[in-house]
């Protein structure tokens, strides 16, 4: 059995949680939660961890803008996101570029799509 503990970032309450793990890693008690979303958040930390991403992408024959911010359809597996930096590293888009337009499809097979979140003419 181990216990780890955590401040749940669920809410703005900021709970803190302890949880309970058995020797296979699974989770198998959750307490200090307020409400629901702590359990869940604790249970996909401690398993499964999870970011959303946000960066910058390089944009081409921008009149301003250099680069235009970008961010995650969904959250990424944490241990990806250097991986899916590096690809976005080297990934450019050709201006101009409107919000929600798709950066990058599906990144590293991760099911999240890079989508910029500004306009770059």
């Amino acid at each position: 059995m181990e216990k780890r503990e955590l401040v749940c970032v669920a809410c703005p309450l900021g709970c803190p949680i302890t949880v309970t793990l058995d020797d296979n890693n699974n989770v198998t008690d959750v307490t200090g939660n307020t409400c629901k979303r702590g359990d869940a958040y604790a249970r996909t930390e401690c398993t499964s961890p999870t970011r959303m991403l946000t960066t910058t992408v390089k944009v081409e024959g921008g009149k301003k803008a250099c680069v235009v911010p970008v961010k995650s359809s969904v959250p990424v597996p944490k241990g990806m996101m250097m991986e899916c930096m590096e690809a976005i590293n080297k990934s450019s888009i050709k201006a101009p570029v409107k919000i929600g337009d798709v950066v990058i499809k599906n990144i590293l097979d991760t099911g999240a799509d890079i989508i910029a979140t500004n306009n770059a003419e």
